[in-house]
């Protein structure tokens, strides 16, 4: 009887230890490095407030005069500043990274992570083109990490609000079309700095201009709006305003996005008075408006007679930044939905609208999707 009681007791020591310590793992900071520091939300990581989710392991950028800088700005310590991303990895073996360089870096990011095992996020949007989005993907695949995308929109409680109004609650009825608005004066006329403004607008290195930096939130909000409902064409025109400003690349864009039963509007300036993220969502039965990240005004059913209501949806879960998000992800607490705003497969698509986009501004004509 002894023995079975100290047996008993046994299983029991060794069932609570292997509990407390997954407990204790899946509590513990996610190890993360930072790739590519010109990036101008490089803030939204380097200067985001502990919440003892990160530990931030290595920071790489290949230009020193950069990394200088940002090692001024934000107090950080010279041990943990890379100029060799390879080396990095291999020296801090993070879990994640995050990469604030230019978007045709993202590729050799994912290429030097994913062998690895690292988990990576990209700021929006995925890749310059689809040869690139289709290899990152190729490697998120066979690697089993994690890749998603960042927007600033994708943390808006309006964005949640909208998507769970027109999935879960059909307040529009059948969706027919959106109209999506994201822009401002311009990166230089806002004060963008040299680093950033030297990749933002080159042709190669961001793969655009206003199309791909503001165009790229239309496709994502519409896929994740459509459940990833395939395109069938897309008409862009674009206009380069301000040559003197931005020689080589647009400053205007106006995509025209078709799906089989609805269709997209987005309107992406690097000309605006003032900065804009909104969107319109028209159904049959209602619409919403989302003017910004609080304020909405919505109608719906006997649209005649109802009147429109404003609301703020500051009460909707929301989670308040990317990398909150992005650490349930790896820590498998959340499932990303399959076309969710962060997720790859949504933003195959995005990349794939923009790659459209980009050749009807181009030959002047619409561009059918297969």
């Amino acid at each position: 009887m002894k023995i079975k009681r100290l047996k008993m007791t046994l299983v029991f020591v060794l069932t609570f230890f292997i509990a407390n310590s997954v407990l204790s793992e899946e509590n513990k900071p996610i190890r993360l490095a930072v790739a590519g520091m010109s990036h101008g939300h490089i803030s939204f990581i380097l200067g985001r407030p502990d919440k003892g989710d990160f530990e931030l392991a290595g920071v790489f950028d290949t230009s020193r005069v950069l990394t200088q800088n940002v090692k001024v700005r934000y107090d950080l310590a010279p041990e943990i500043i890379y100029h060799n991303l390879e080396k990095m990895l291999d020296e801090v073996k993070p879990e994640a990274v995050v990469a604030f360089g230019s978007i045709f870096d993202h590729l050799s990011v994912v290429e030097a992570c994913a062998p690895r095992g690292i988990h990576v996020m990209v700021e929006k949007p995925l890749a310059v083109s689809m040869e690139h989005a289709k290899r990152m993907a190729e490697l998120a695949e066979k690697h089993h990490i994690f890749l998603l995308t960042d927007y600033e929109t994708s943390w808006y409680p309006t964005t949640a609000q909208s998507l769970k109004m027109v999935h879960k609650d059909g307040f529009v009825g059948k969706l027919r079309k959106v109209v999506i608005h994201d822009g401002h004066q311009g990166p230089k006329e806002i004060g963008c700095d040299p680093f950033f403004l030297e990749w933002l607008t080159d042709p190669v290195l961001n793969g655009g201009g206003a199309l791909i930096d503001f165009g790229c939130y239309g496709a994502n909000l519409m896929t994740a709006l459509t459940n990833g409902q395939k395109a069938v064409s897309v008409t862009a025109v674009t206009r380069q305003f301000k040559p003197l400003v931005y020689p080589k690349v647009d400053d205007e864009a106006t995509i025209i996005v078709s799906y089989p039963e609805s269709q997209c509007i987005i309107q992406a300036s690097w000309n605006w008075p003032v900065s804009r993220k909104d969107m319109e969502i028209y159904g049959d039965e209602g619409y919403i408006y989302a003017l910004n990240k609080s304020d909405m005004r919505i109608r719906n059913g006997g649209m005649e007679t109802a009147e429109e209501m404003k609301v703020t949806a500051n009460d909707i879960p929301v989670y308040d930044d990317p990398f909150s998000y992005f650490a349930d992800v790896i820590r498998k607490k959340i499932v990303q939905p399959e076309y969710g705003l962060y997720s790859l497969k949504n933003n195959l698509e995005v990349v794939k609208i923009l790659d459209a986009a980009r050749e009807s501004a181009k030959t002047g004509k619409t561009i059918y999707l297969k």
